[in-house]
């Protein structure tokens, strides 16, 4: 990719005031399909970097209980693909620079074929997508695929990666580099501080890409205690569970806002 995309130019502007990134994780479709794009707009007002907007699937084996079930839910709604480039292009309606990552597995983008994939995130206005299930060793033609329509492949990373593969990772990273902070599904109910931080110390040293943390980000405690060693923290789980089952988009948004909003000032002040 030549020219930057958004989440470059998000990062290189935080970087720029030492801000760390707060990316909000929600799952396209839930709580409702009307409340999706709201909730985006109210996760960028309560101080939201980055977007990542989950794609429906139903065997997402990465994910845990709450993320699983706001998925069914989803697809019990019919959201699929093609509604969540929709959301995408109705939230840059009135936001042309948050950037929005989707992440999700490969099935989805295997079924739709990756060129046209590629195509219509980048119309609909997508920067980069996460393919948990996509291993780095399978990832070149996808990467230059997406990469000619100006979307990031991002990565993940875990404490059972392998050096030589984290190495690979490091090097190859596009957007960012997302370190799961323990082996495992998402929504754990600890963490390990000093390993993390040790870890993602070392693999920001080798990363041509900033390096997030996700997988277990609760709360403002948590997310001020990662934001020394990383570039920014991801938050899923918990965000999901605090808007599930709000009875219309209004109520969603505010509970959206007012989950984000403490992770904010204590990133800030972190």
């Amino acid at each position: 990719m030549q020219e930057m995309n958004r989440i470059e130019k998000r990062f290189a502007a935080l970087k720029a005031v030492n801000r760390k990134a707060l990316i909000p994780f929600i799952t396209a479709g839930d709580p409702s399909l009307d409340a999706s794009v709201p909730v985006m707009h109210a996760l960028v007002a309560a101080g939201a970097d980055v977007i990542e907007l989950g794609v429906p699937f139903s065997d997402p084996m990465a994910d845990g209980p709450t993320i699983q079930r706001s998925s069914e839910r989803a697809l019990a709604r019919g959201v699929g693909t093609t509604q969540v480039f929709e959301m995408v292009r109705s939230f840059r309606e009135n936001d042309a620079t948050t950037p929005v990552v989707l992440m999700g597995y490969l099935n989805p983008v295997a079924i739709r074929g990756v060129e046209r994939y590629a195509l219509d995130a980048a119309k609909a206005g997508v920067d980069g997508v996460l393919l948990v299930d996509l291993p780095p060793e399978e990832a070149s033609l996808i990467r230059t695929v997406f990469n000619a329509q100006g979307l990031a492949l991002i990565a993940l990373a875990a404490p059972t990666t392998s050096e030589p593969r984290l190495a690979r990772l490091a090097r190859e990273a596009q957007g960012y580099l997302y370190y799961v902070s323990f082996a495992g599904v998402t929504g754990a109910n600890t963490i390990d501080t000093d390993s993390v931080q040790e870890r993602v110390a070392a693999l920001r040293a080798q990363a041509v890409a900033p390096v997030v943390v996700g997988f277990g980000v609760k709360d403002a405690v948590t997310a001020a205690a990662l934001a020394p060693c990383a570039d920014g923290v991801v938050v899923g789980s918990a965000l999901v569970e605090a808007i599930a089952g709000a009875a219309d988009a209004d109520a969603a948004s505010r509970r959206a806002a007012a989950f984000l909003s403490p992770l904010r000032a204590a990133l800030d002040a972190a």
